[in-house]
């Protein structure tokens, strides 16, 4: 198999293989070409890569060269109207977002996948990508608020007096929200947390954490470890909950999102106003537009004295020990993709091939995407 790793855009520091992953790839006999600089940014050199079998080309020699294209974030428009039907690309392309893409896909009858449609279950654990980058988000958050908090996380009994420790508030208890909860009790702050699945009590409050419950949440037991959308009524009592608990705390730390829907808006912006001058806001639903009004993507934002950093690319500012686990779960998808023989087969009989293949031969394969697209 001739399989083909580009360099991402500018914003992302991110390999979608580090050099050890792709020896991996070697040693069972494909063939790997590595775009020029694809590690720059990650600090792993192209010397790295070729030292380990792989091939450094051009990128348009890339395209051309590769069957089985892998790459973070989604190509070009150009770049995917160059694709040949035979080429099959493999990225985290969020489909229930960005239909334009999926549009040309299908137009060019090329085979799409796309890692962030992977099932929660536990056969597809050792791939799951999005709990990967939500575990190095969840634990630069906690530090990149402790960075910009004018106060110090930990109480400290000193000479001078004694210096109370922070009050953190995690929006949201999935792996970004946990790993986060971790971080900062870690750090010495007294953390609370809110989230609408009760069934995650028992972990918050095993990682030292104070879980703030509203009751009346919808049945989320069939929605496979996403959020669900709750009734009006609810949501009336979380958001008055989740305002009393802000204006008491110094940071706040926000993972709420919905699949294929705009982020929940949790902390709105007369809370703000009422926030302690200082405290900080991490807001990693940002790029599906944020769980605070004032939250603007990628851009770090001062309000009424409150910072609001709101950033969906945290894990890229890890990119040595986020590039390793992005690749460990890719080799592991890659797996069930190859025969015996290394030669690549869609199996749509498989649960976890079916979930993630959003187009193939001009159709739509995905049941999730095909419902969603159809509305």
């Amino acid at each position: 198999m001739e399989i083909g790793l580009f360099k991402e855009p500018h914003f992302e520091n991110r390999v979608a293989m580090p050099p050890e992953v792709v020896h991996k790839l070697v040693k069972q006999g494909h063939n790997v070409s590595v775009e020029f600089g694809i590690g720059q940014r990650a600090f792993m050199s192209d010397e790295l890569y070729t030292k380990v079998g792989a091939v450094c080309l051009s990128r348009d020699e890339v395209f051309k060269k590769a069957d089985l294209l892998i790459s973070i974030h989604p190509f070009s428009s150009q770049e995917i109207e160059s694709l040949q039907p035979h080429q099959i690309v493999v990225g985290v392309f969020n489909p229930l977002v960005n239909s334009d893409l999926i549009d040309l896909f299908l137009k060019r009858s090329v085979t799409f996948l796309s890692l962030d449609m992977l099932p929660r279950t536990t056969r597809a654990q050792s791939m799951d990508i999005l709990s990967s980058m939500a575990t190095v988000a969840g634990y630069k958050s906690v530090l990149a608020a402790a960075v910009r908090l004018p106060r110090f996380f930990p109480m400290f009994m000193t000479a001078a007096g004694t210096i109370k420790p922070a009050r953190v508030l995690i929006l949201g208890a999935g792996v970004a929200g946990l790993q986060a909860i971790g971080i900062a009790r870690k750090l010495g702050a007294i953390v609370e947390v809110f989230d609408v699945r009760s069934a995650v009590k028992e972990e918050v409050q095993s990682l030292g954490a104070k879980f703030i419950e509203v009751q009346g949440a919808v049945d989320d037991s069939e929605a496979g470890g996403y959020a669900v959308e709750q009734t009006e009524d609810f949501k009336a009592r979380q958001q008055q909950l989740i305002q009393d608990q802000a204006v008491k705390a110094d940071v706040i730390i926000t993972t709420a999102q919905i699949p294929g829907r705009p982020a929940p808006k949790l902390i709105t912006a007369e809370t703000i106003n009422h926030m302690k001058s200082g405290s900080v806001i991490v807001d990693l639903a940002s790029s599906s537009g944020g769980n605070t009004e004032l939250t603007q993507d990628n851009e770090e934002v001062v309000h009424n004295g409150v910072t609001i950093i709101g950033n969906s690319l945290l894990q890229s500012e890890l990119p040595i020990d986020a590039s390793v686990m992005f690749g460990n779960n890719l080799y592991n998808f890659l797996q069930i993709l190859f025969d015996e023989k290394g030669n690549l087969q869609l199996n749509f009989d498989d649960d976890i091939i079916a979930a993630c293949t959003i187009a193939h031969q001009g159709n739509i394969i995905s049941k999730r995407v095909s419902d969603f697209y159809k509305k």
